[in-house]
């Protein structure tokens, strides 16, 4: 990962002054770059990390920061990690023209180096995030969503760069295309716990410190699985009163806290982490096929910090 911190670093490199400026503030205050971890993880699983595998982890985490560069912008959040995002210090036109050279320096990055069973794949998971992204906000004009939407577009706008990570990571290492589907699997059974993790803290009070305040998605009509969950339990005056609240009064601190509440005291919470461990299970369970190696072991590992983390 120390290696992986300066390749990226140096393949963000421009020669445009502001641009350079900008990529060197998005290096500095770097996360955890977990999805970075799944591209070495799995392609140590499936035959050892390459040269390739650098280039790969890269790619991703362009696209990861580009996608949360413009989700920013959608939003109009001015924290990200805990720092000033990109549109709250350089404005919205600049942090969408950034998030467009992220894109675009990915996808050259892999045509450079011949690298086209990369760019086959992140093509299409960029197409899916965009597309899970309008569907999203389709529902939320609409409030219909069900579990079965809820699903698809989490696997769209979350998951599917994750498997994209696996996919990458087994390629880079020289698989097949049927280990290389089955580490795409992976990665999406992976991504879709993840997300449901990341929806649980809007209906947490640590969630406060992710920048991320209590009820965000509430406040913007986004509908998760706790919600849908006792929503599809209600009754008639029950679901008049949760659709009036998502509607009407969204932005009412007050209303918002009890429709909370009313989730947690109706067992939103607890479904929807049965429903993450489900498929957190999936995932160990196609682990569980490769040899006993430390590799594996530590692939385990961050699956379940990326279900038990607390931010």
């Amino acid at each position: 990962m120390d290696l992986f911190e300066k390749t990226f670093k140096q393949s963000m490199k421009s020669s445009t002054p502001l641009l350079d400026k900008i990529t060197y503030f998005i290096v500095k205050q770097k996360g955890k770059h977990v999805r970075p971890m799944f591209v070495f993880l799995t392609a140590n699983l499936c035959g050892g990390i390459t040269e390739r595998t650098y280039r790969a982890a890269g790619l991703i985490e362009m696209i990861h920061t580009a996608t949360l560069v413009h989700d920013d912008v959608v939003d109009d959040a001015h924290i990200r990690r805990g720092f000033f995002s990109l549109n709250a210090l350089w404005k919205n036109k600049i942090a969408v023209l950034v998030g467009d050279y992220l894109l675009s320096k990915s996808l050259q990055l892999s045509a450079d180096n011949d690298d086209f069973d990369f760019l086959k794949i992140l093509s299409a998971t960029t197409k899916e995030m965009s597309e899970g992204e309008l569907l999203q906000i389709e529902k939320a004009r609409r409030l219909d969503i069900d579990e079965a939407v809820y699903f698809e577009i989490i696997r769209q706008k979350t998951a599917t760069l994750i498997a994209a990570c696996c996919a990458c990571g087994a390629a880079s290492a020289g698989a097949d295309n049927n280990l290389v589907g089955k580490m795409k699997l992976l990665g999406e059974q992976i991504g879709i716990a993840f997300q449901i993790k990341d929806d649980l803290f809007d209906y947490e009070a640590q969630s406060s410190i992710l920048g991320k305040p209590v009820g965000i998605d509430i406040k913007e009509k986004k509908m998760t699985l706790p919600l849908i969950h006792v929503l599809s339990k209600a009754n008639r005056s029950e679901k008049k009163w949760i659709i009036n609240i998502m509607k009407n009064h969204n932005e009412e601190a007050q209303k918002v806290k009890e429709l909370i509440q009313y989730v947690k005291d109706k067992g939103g919470i607890e479904y929807a982490k049965g429903k993450m461990m489900l498929y957190r299970k999936a995932a160990i369970d196609i682990l569980n096929t490769f040899p006993d190696t430390e590799s594996r072991a530590s692939f385990i590992d961050l699956i379940i910090f990326t279900t038990e983390r607390d931010k």
